[in-house]
């Protein structure tokens, strides 16, 4: 809409901002209309109207079986839109029009904005399956006709109330009729079950629905005098009301066709499986939270014991291999603190890795630089506990190995993501140093160092990756992982 209106009319942003109101609000006046919805505007030089946005009724049968937005009319060509804009009155004059065999009856809707007419509204009526209306049809049809006023007189939609109409209730929800006293003329069968289901025993009909809602709704304090405002149709508003047994979610919208309120309209819709269903989401979130968070805790308490036993012992080697204890289980501590953080089993590996990084730096024998260029970007967690055990050992080997006592020299860890989705994609991290190289016939898939036997089992077994360690140029090791960027099923 944004391009049409731009493109082929002179109206300006707050006018364009008016009508995106509008379009995000006129579902409801199709439905109760059992109408498509067709809005027309002006050219720039005003011979021919372009048609910015088109609504389908989800109450009946379509009018147009194609998509109209973009199409140019001349103007002239259809006398309802010319009446419409010129006199900035509803036009329903004139015979039902026939298309592909199906009568249709047209009627326009001026759009009004601060005493300016900005377009038109082209509402149009598939008579072909027309019968005797019911009670709700004609509360139905005397609400659109109250809305096609509102529209007509630049006092609908509301500014300001810009609504989600995907989370708001919607015709077929349920409908409450409210005369200007906020008493029930009509309730339909579902706003009648939404009601029920919320506790009430009697009919709608006839009582006052802010009253009735309030009572509904328990609370230990006085009468909430809010709710019985919002829910008598004083203001446009939502909201939801909570009882002992459901739960539904209410949408508050003043009639005012002639500028003066006449009633109201309430849509409702029983949320209560909805809302029952989201508790339970949370509560798992906040369980699974809690498990990462205590398994967190465990690991450290772990990693503190093994590293009070390194003080104790006698052996060089001993306390060293400890130590390497120690790293390996804050490696994966490290993951599940960000796990506890998150509200999925997803993580940014990123902050991870630098933090391994961090951790594996401290055993530095020399003054060497660890960086990361790069990024790994969110992984599940059950590629990213695997892969973080896996940068500690490819690190810790080279910190270990590469460099004598205060020699200085760099470790760079990079990683590249590619393809387009979880499906295909694929990690390819490179770890290259600048020390003194591998020893000769060195075979990284045979080494029973215990670091080298980690790496390779976690990669290739649970990574389903492949692992490499060759001489970098002109001196150091550079050691290549590939692997899939999503658990391999």
């Amino acid at each position: 809409m944004n391009d049409l209106v731009r493109q082929h009319t002179a109206l300006s942003e707050t006018d364009l901002e008016w009508l995106h109101l509008l379009v995000s609000e006129w579902q409801l006046l199709s439905d109760l209309s059992f109408a498509d919805l067709v809005l027309w505007v002006p050219t720039l030089d005003g011979t021919r109207y372009v048609s910015v946005a088109q609504m389908r009724p989800n109450t009946g049968p379509t009018s147009y079986q194609d998509d109209m937005v973009g199409h140019l009319v001349p103007r002239g060509r259809r006398p309802l839109l010319d009446a419409a804009l010129d006199e900035g009155r509803i036009v329903r004059e004139g015979d039902p029009e026939w298309r592909e065999e199906v009568p249709v009856r047209v009627e326009s809707i001026p759009v009004r904005r601060e005493g300016r007419v900005l377009g038109v509204i082209a509402r149009n009526t598939n008579l072909l399956t027309v019968r005797t209306p019911s009670r709700l049809e004609l509360t139905y049809l005397q609400s659109a006709s109250d809305l096609a006023q509102m529209i007509a007189a630049g006092s609908f939609p509301y500014p300001g109330q810009q609504v989600d109409m995907d989370a708001s209730p919607r015709v077929g929800d349920g409908l409450i009729r409210l005369d200007a006293d906020g008493v029930v003329t009509y309730a339909s069968p579902n706003a009648l079950s939404a009601y029920h289901r919320l506790g009430l025993a009697a009919d709608l009909v006839g009582q006052h629905l802010g009253n009735t809602t309030a009572e509904l709704a328990p609370s230990r304090g006085p009468v909430d005098e809010a709710l019985v405002k919002l829910a008598s149709g004083w203001a446009p508003r939502e909201t939801e009301v909570e009882g002992s047994s459901g739960v539904i979610q209410l949408r508050a919208i003043p009639l005012k066709p002639k500028g003066t309120r006449i009633g109201s309209l309430v849509l409702c819709r029983d949320v209560t499986e909805l809302r029952r269903r989201e508790r339970e989401l949370i509560t798992k979130d906040a369980t699974i939270r809690e498990i990462h968070h205590r398994v967190k805790n465990n690991l450290q308490t772990v990693a503190a014991l093994l590293r009070l036993q390194s003080r104790r012992m006698d052996s060089p080697q001993g306390r060293e291999a400890l130590n390497e204890a120690v790293r390996r289980v804050g490696s994966i501590a490290i993951v599940h603190e960000t796990l506890s953080q998150n509200l999925d089993e997803r993580v940014e590996f990123d902050e991870i890795a630098d933090r391994v990084i961090a951790m594996v730096s401290e055993i530095s024998p020399g003054k060497v630089d660890c960086r990361r260029t790069g990024r790994f970007g969110i992984l599940d967690a059950e590629v990213a506990t695997p892969l973080s055990m896996v940068l500690t050992e490819i690190l810790q080997n080279a910190l270990e190995h590469a460099f004598t006592q205060g020699e200085r020299g760099t470790v760079e860890v990079s990683a590249i993501r590619s393809g387009t989705g979880r499906a295909d994609g694929r990690l390819l991290i490179t770890v290259l140093d600048d020390g003194s190289g591998l020893p000769e016939g060195f075979d990284p898939q045979r080494a029973g160092n215990l670091g080298l036997q980690i790496v390779r089992t976690l990669v290739e077994g649970e990574l389903g990756g492949t692992f490499d360690m060759v001489r970098a140029e002109p001196r150091g090791t550079k050691v290549v992982l590939d692997i899939p960027s999503s658990p391999q099923k």
